[in-house]
């Protein structure tokens, strides 16, 4: 079953998406609000995700941006707003298709349908879920990690942040970036926690002697190499 998040402050249009794909035999959450979608976007794994532009406490534009530092989950933008700018300006930050309000479900339907077909076409062609890099491998299946063939032992928000450096092998990432996905956009924690998590990575992963596996971008955050 197909899993989709509608992130849409109309409740009553919300309600209303959200019964037609229900029929339609998806699984649906709904958040009405900016924080809680994003929050739900980056913690849960979606097949589909509906993102009105003007939301309260935190726009579609920034919700989109935000998402894609880290996952290519398939967005598709609802909005009132119908000017040529409006929609630029959301595929620009990562969207994947546009619609206007009002919603017509057949053609959201349809556009969901030729997403879903996009995607399961790409991952068709992609090799197992294996992340693999200068010794260590990650499977995301079992999430099991491994240094040089000897299975290392993570907590969850170790596991969480290696993912997410290993999947960005090359790109800085921020410390807000990593606190946004691994802690959750909403956490109390300070940014100091993504270097303690770090360190602690680096203690259980990296071998004496040996160029550690994740660098330092001073006054920026972390990137894993691949060279």
């Amino acid at each position: 079953m197909k899993k989709v998040l509608i992130i849409e402050d109309e409740e009553n249009l919300a309600r209303f998406i959200e019964l037609e794909l229900q029929y339609e035999g998806f699984a649906v959450e709904v958040a009405h609000e900016g924080r809680t979608g994003l929050e739900k976007a980056l913690h849960q794994e979606w097949d589909i995700i509906l993102l009105d532009l003007m939301l309260p406490g935190l726009n579609g534009i920034e919700i989109c941006r935000r998402i894609r530092n880290v996952k290519d989950t398939p967005i598709i933008m609802l909005t009132a707003r119908t000017s040529v700018l409006d929609r630029v300006s959301g595929l620009d930050s990562g969207a994947d298709d546009y619609i206007p309000k009002p919603v017509a479900i057949e053609e959201l339907l349809a556009r969901m349908r030729a997403l879903l077909r996009r995607l399961e076409k790409q991952e068709s062609k992609t090799s197992p879920p294996l992340l693999a890099h200068k010794g260590i491998e990650v499977n995301t299946e079992s999430q099991v990690v491994k240094r040089n063939g000897e299975t290392v032992s993570l907590t969850k928000r170790e596991y969480e942040l290696l993912v997410v450096l290993m999947r960005n092998i090359d790109r800085v990432m921020t410390r807000d970036m990593l606190l946004d996905v691994v802690w959750g956009y909403e956490s109390a924690v300070e940014t100091n926690v993504v270097d303690v998590y770090i360190r602690y990575l680096r203690n259980k992963l990296d071998i004496p002697g040996q160029e550690s596996l994740i660098q330092t971008v001073r006054g920026t955050g972390y990137v894993i190499r691949r060279s």
